[in-house]
């Protein structure tokens, strides 16, 4: 047999896919989705008016779909330079486990349901913000941004703020400050929190031809950077509480926060050589989910404890 032969028999050959079901669970990005389910859960919490608990629970699904198929075409798109970072090479498509056309199938799909479902089922202005969300993370930063510019992060931060958008919109129809407020902080934490992991990741990047912020720019223009969106995210993320917006115990976890958050920012800022500037970009990357977490928690609690009945 020749070898035209033999590649052509290669690519009409049925292929058995390899692929299990956690192969594309992992294409979904469970960590990313995770924050994405808890802070659109805030933004469903948050909103007034009543909302039946199976609306609920079908748009809060919705939305963690959404950021599935978001994080599978990201990686459809992306599985070139996935396979040359080390933090990325173990991913499914690099492995060999799912073709691109099966992730491209799985991720277009998982998208239409989404969009469809909450559109059906719930209101379709959610609807259409989650679908403006997955096209914004998919088109504008993955394909049109992520490989350009080095304000990759910040301007593709805005998909990451929408969820508590949406599950806002999900249950009002509408939109108003306190979504607006939320959508601020995550995207003004975007960039510090992606920042600090390409200070210690900068080799994987540039390996990667990605032109994130520590490569192109340099290191010490990236700590800075981290340091001025610190601390206009901490100023973002305390200013509600004064204002109204939010209460007492929420105000009193953003200070505390954002005190730790700026103290590791500036430790960033200031070592900048060795292990010890390796060691202050990792922590402030640890902790800068930690804080988003605590951040919403907080607004959280502080809402489910408003409406108890010793509240009233």
């Amino acid at each position: 047999m020749s070898l035209i032969e033999s590649r052509v028999l290669e690519l009409t050959t049925p292929r058995i896919s390899e692929a299990l079901p956690r192969d594309y669970i992992a294409l979904t990005k469970p960590r990313v989705m995770s924050l994405v389910l808890f802070t659109a859960l805030v933004g469903l919490v948050l909103a007034p008016g009543d909302f039946h608990p199976v609306l609920a629970i079908t748009a809060l699904l919705c939305i963690a779909a959404g950021a599935g198929a978001a994080g599978a075409l990201n990686m459809w798109y992306e599985a070139d330079l996935d396979a040359k970072m080390t933090r990325t090479a173990a991913r499914p498509i690099p492995r060999g486990r799912i073709t691109r056309p099966e992730a491209l199938t799985f991720g277009i799909t998982l998208a239409l349901f989404s969009v469809i479902t909450l559109g059906i089922l719930v209101n379709w202005i959610a609807a259409g913000l989650l679908a403006f969300t997955i096209f914004f993370y998919v088109v504008i930063y993955t394909i049109w941004l992520k490989r350009r510019t080095a304000q990759n992060i910040v301007i593709g931060g805005t998909a990451g703020a929408l969820p508590p958008v949406v599950a806002w919109s999900a249950v009002t129809g509408s939109l108003a400050i306190e979504p607006l407020i939320m959508f601020a902080i995550i995207f003004f934490w975007t960039p510090p929190h992606f920042w600090a992991l390409a200070l210690f990741r900068r080799g994987d990047y540039a390996s990667a031809g990605v032109p994130m912020l520590p490569v192109v720019a340099g290191p010490d223009a990236a700590r800075l950077q981290i340091l001025l969106y610190s601390i206009v995210l901490v100023a973002v993320a305390v200013a509600p509480w004064p204002l109204g917006y939010f209460g007492a115990a929420y105000g009193a976890a953003a200070l505390v926060l954002g005190a730790v958050m700026l103290a590791l920012a500036v430790q960033v800022y200031r070592r900048r050589t060795g292990a010890a500037a390796l060691r202050a970009a990792r922590r402030l990357f640890r902790f800068s989910i930690v804080y988003l977490f605590a951040l919403f928690a907080a607004l959280l609690l502080g809402e489910l404890a408003a409406r108890l009945p010793f509240a009233l």
